[in-house]
């Protein structure tokens, strides 16, 4: 399965490498490398690298690359998704993921990729589960492994969970307060053209919960519309049958955070688009040129659009902007020449509007094509797709949970051409 993985930095530094069989020398990440000076952008790397003897299966996530080395075909879906899930890991004990973190708690990671992975093939790969094998790191644990150099929080006793017909689940678990809670996350993906039509839209979901029930509860969810949910992948304690002849969600949880689904909505079922803006940008010969742009909402239902940001990348040419913003706060990054605005919320009685001036190279031609801004927001209490839970019922256990539903719409890559 996997034989090896890299964790490579932006700089180009193989700084952290685990083997479960043979070593393989690093010198393998040239390729890598090869297919990375190709790329436009980190994203852009191929996540699939042929070379004469291995496949480098790689993912690109908190500025770092995690390149996994395999030596004989497998499903590249399910390597990309179980590094995604190694990310999760580190995130869920680290609270981030990043060069840095990694580096403190070298041993921890350590311990934690041997248990994810037995001889190249997943083993165990629930948060929970994997706390009850290997502590997350606290002040003291820290300071014991340092000193002594050995790990102190390494559990020498089998899960439970792993003993269990439910292996996401650990046995006993006890709450002096039962809560189970569910935030529905949507994503816009869109293309809008300059002249505010939508060229494309997606809307990409997530159901991520946080359970903290006693015992071994057994759960019900139900959607007043579920027929919108029609490309999905899920956990693995929903049962799959259940939801095909009924469209009910049915699963014995995790303990602690996951994510119970997520779907993904096409384009042909209309996706709405919550804001708009409108544009003018003109460069005149040999100066310079005008700048101004409107924000403002649209299809959302009475909710606020909040933590509204547009990021402007304008031509090289360009040496600098003169703006005043009616809301918020915009700078402009000389060297990349990007221009962010940060305009918060958008208040429907006086819309969030900046214009000014736009200066260029002395004798620089006019730029052929106006910029593509990317806009980013949120907005609490709605969900986009029109999705909603019916209800949510437990059963397997006598008291009473309390139930809390979350809807959240977001921007995903959202850009509107001008």
């Amino acid at each position: 399965m996997i034989h090896s993985l890299f964790v490579i930095n932006n700089t180009g530094d193989v700084f952290m490498e685990k083997h479960w069989k043979s070593v393989i020398n690093k010198s393998i990440c040239d390729y890598f490398f090869e297919a990375q000076g190709k790329a436009s952008c980190p994203e852009d790397v191929c996540p699939v690298i042929n070379t004469p003897h291995h496949y480098l299966i790689n993912i690109y996530r908190n500025s770092l690359y995690f390149v996994a080395v395999v030596t004989t075909e497998v499903p590249p879906l399910f390597v990309l998704e179980f590094l995604h899930r190694i990310c999760d890991t580190f995130e869920d004990y680290f609270n981030e993921c990043n060069e840095s973190v990694l580096k403190e708690h070298y041993v921890i990671v350590y311990e934690i990729l041997d248990e994810m992975l037995d001889n190249g093939f997943p083993l165990a790969v629930e948060s929970n589960v994997l706390k009850e094998l290997i502590k997350p790191p606290n002040f003291l644990r820290t300071i014991t492994d340092t000193v002594t150099g050995k790990s102190t929080g390494v559990s020498g006793i089998l899960p439970t969970g792993q003993l269990s017909n439910i292996p996401w689940r650990r046995t006993g678990v006890k709450y002096a307060n039962n809560e189970a809670y569910f935030d529905i996350i949507e994503e816009i993906d869109a293309i809008i053209d300059k002249s505010g039509t939508t060229v494309t839209a997606e809307t990409q979901g997530y159901i991520d919960c946080l359970i903290k029930l006693s015992g071994m509860p057994d759960l019900t969810l139900t959607f007043v519309n579920a027929r919108l949910l029609d490309d999905v992948s899920f956990h693995p304690c929903v049962r799959f049958k259940r939801w095909e002849n009924e469209k009910i969600l049915s699963f014995v949880p995790p303990d602690g955070h996951f994510r119970l689904m997520s779907y993904h909505i096409g384009a042909q079922n209309m996706v709405a688009i919550p804001v708009y803006l409108r544009h003018t940008i003109n460069y005149r010969e040999g100066s310079g040129g005008r700048f101004d742009v409107t924000v403002g909402p649209k299809q959302t239902m009475g909710k606020t659009v909040e933590n509204v940001v547009l990021e402007v990348p304008f031509p090289k040419t360009v040496l600098n902007v003169t703006l005043t913003a009616s809301q918020g706060k915009y700078s402009f990054d000389p060297v990349s020449k990007i221009m962010t605005w940060d305009v918060g919320k958008i208040d429907t009685a006086k819309l969030p509007n900046i214009r000014g001036n736009i200066t260029i190279q002395t004798g620089s031609p006019i730029p052929e094509s106006n910029p593509v801004i990317n806009v980013q927001f949120t907005i609490s209490q709605m969900a986009v797709s029109g999705i909603k839970v019916n209800r949510l019922d437990m059963y397997g256990e006598k008291y009473k949970p309390f139930k809390g539903v979350k809807y959240i719409t977001r921007a995903g890559k959202f850009q509107v051409r001008t």
